[in-house]
């Protein structure tokens, strides 16, 4: 393809859909997941914790040497489909695991088990996700046309995040045990997942075009790759700084939205109010985003829905004093907001790998995604880690299934706290990092595509 060709709108459809399993996975496990460990298996708090955190460092192990690896497949046979379809075809099975945990299990057993599954899950979910974001770069090479694609695909993202996460907790009430309730959430989620990534592996170019000398790398060069990358663009860094901090604060919501609607709302059920509240806006507001991008620039846009989030989320401190359902308002700002906050880093990325080729003269966009998404696991990842800490420290108490507990109101204030103060202050944070950004639209429109470089 050249700097003039235009993405057609068959292939934005197919690309988007995949958001329905990047959506899915990325929110379901967030929202349940801990809460699972914690208020049915009877785990700790900290150890909840440490059992996510487990699968998420070796994600972000592996998320470089896939977009290595990913690479060298586009070299040698002009496609990164394969992965993709594998992901796909993977995930469904081992999302199932993570919530089959037999009955009779202590929490020691139960706690390994988990992480086993949990782990390949990540592993089947990378495989998938990697070569994904590496694809804007060789759809289309214009500036509003990434803004374009990547616009669509968060609306379906933020679609795949209300079916999730109000979904899910609904297909977990169906049953009166709690442990089946997780089995059915888990098959019905997982399939839908599988669905969503397979449809969208076909989008995946298979083209002799990208083919060239495919070169056999070692898990130490990939490593160095992913490195010498980040050392070398100083818009990535920027980038990857400003969206892990944010995904640090939105996985901490994430991760507190369950403890939120059970400890604070009274309701474990308002977990799906709280969804509808933060999607609803977003899903409406999505491809406005883009429009205004399009007026004022990405950055600049970035900035402002960066700050109604933080304002939105610091708001919510008065939960302490005053809990009560005034809380779906600010969730629903906070909801407009995040539509921006993940449509526009996601259209400036393929600008960072592109503009990274025409002036560094190399091709790696694998390179590029494997790191990014180490980098987006991370910030999640740690975002529940976060919460656990602070419920340990708060003096949560842990429990299995029917077992009636009471929580004392230190706990209270920590979800709480968790859930508003610490996300505005990481937002804030996130703000003073982007100022590292410095592309702008003239820097990277009619730019050299992508995957035409060569592979260094």
């Amino acid at each position: 393809m050249d700097a003039t060709t235009h993405v057609s709108r068959a292939t934005i459809a197919r690309y988007a859909v995949g958001s329905l399993g990047t959506g899915g996975f990325a929110t379901l496990p967030g929202l349940v997941l801990v809460y699972y460990l914690t208020d049915t298996l009877g785990i700790a708090a900290l150890a909840a914790g440490l059992i996510v955190t487990l699968a998420k460092v070796w994600d972000v192990i592996i998320d470089p040497v896939i977009g290595a690896t990913s690479d060298a497949s586009l070299a040698r046979t002009g496609s990164r489909r394969r992965f993709m379809m594998l992901g796909g075809l993977t995930l469904p099975v081992f999302f199932f695991l993570t919530f089959a945990v037999p009955t009779g299990l202590g929490p020691v057993a139960s706690g390994i088990w988990v992480t086993l599954a949990f782990v390949l899950c990540a592993t089947a979910f990378s495989l998938f996700q990697v070569p994904y974001i590496a694809l804007p770069a060789e759809l289309t090479s214009g500036y509003d046309d990434r803004t374009r694609l990547l616009t669509w695909r968060v609306v379906v993202l933020t679609l795949a995040i209300l079916l999730f996460g109000a979904g899910g907790p609904i297909l977990r009430g169906l049953a009166d045990d709690a442990r089946v309730g997780y089995l059915v959430m888990a098959a019905v989620a997982g399939l839908v997942i599988g669905a969503g990534m397979l449809i969208s592996s076909r989008v995946a170019p298979q083209s002799h075009s990208f083919a060239f000398v495919a070169q056999r790398r070692s898990l130490g060069i990939a490593y160095r790759d992913g490195a010498a990358t980040l050392a070398r663009s100083a818009p990535f860094r920027a980038l990857l700084a400003t969206f892990m901090l944010q995904g640090l604060a939105t996985g901490l919501m994430l991760a507190g939205a369950q403890y939120v609607a059970t400890w604070v709302l009274r309701s474990e059920d308002a977990v799906t109010l709280l969804f509808v509240a933060l999607i609803a806006p977003a899903l409406l507001l999505a491809p406005v985003w883009g429009v205004v991008a399009r007026r004022l620039g990405k950055y600049r846009t970035f900035v402002i829905a960066s700050g109604v989030f933080a304002l939105a989320a610091a708001s919510m401190i008065a939960l302490i004093w005053a809990p009560g359902g005034w809380v779906y308002l600010p969730v629903a700002v906070a909801g407009a907001a995040y539509a921006g906050m993940q449509s526009l880093p996601m259209a400036m990325l393929p600008d960072v790998i592109s503009y990274d080729a025409r002036t560094k003269g190399s091709g790696k966009a694998g390179t590029f995604s494997g790191v990014w998404t180490a980098g987006e696991t991370t910030g999640m990842a740690l975002g529940a880690t976060t919460l656990t800490i602070v419920l340990a420290l708060s003096g949560y108490l842990e429990s299995v299934a029917g077992q009636a507990v009471s929580q004392p109101d230190s706990a209270l204030v920590g979800i709480v706290v968790s859930f508003s103060a610490v996300p505005a202050v990481l937002m804030v944070l996130s703000l003073v990092t982007l100022r590292g950004y410095r592309l702008r639209r003239s820097d990277t429109d009619n730019e050299i595509e992508v995957v035409r470089e060569v592979i260094a």
